[in-house]
């Protein structure tokens, strides 16, 4: 069984998308972590495509899994945060303007 696994390779874009998925877990708070996140969700997709055509010959499905799933975090920490500026943008906007009204500027 041992032999076996070493002559598997690593899935495609498995680290690729651990990468990804964790980079956009660290930088959530940031549009980057968006990104990365989207693009992780990507390389984990197309790995687990080729993982599933044929798992004999790659190793590797729990880091395109773990992959994914960050990536998928990330992505909505990524949202909420985007979501959470256009929020503010509005509170901000609207209290300027009931300053210039009070001001009669």
């Amino acid at each position: 069984m041992e032999q076996n696994n070493l002559n598997k390779q690593t899935a495609p874009n498995s680290v690729v998308a651990l990468v990804l998925g964790i980079a956009s877990l660290v930088f959530g708070c940031f549009f980057v972590g968006l990104a990365c996140g989207i693009v992780g969700l990507i390389f984990a997709n197309k790995g687990l495509a080729q993982y599933n055509a044929n798992p004999n010959q790659y190793s590797g499905k729990g880091m395109l899994t773990a992959g994914k799933i960050t990536s998928i975090i990330g992505i909505i920490i990524g949202g909420l945060y985007i979501v959470y500026f256009i929020i503010w943008g509005l509170i901000l906007g609207s209290a300027s303007l009931e300053i210039f009204d009070l001001l009669d500027l």
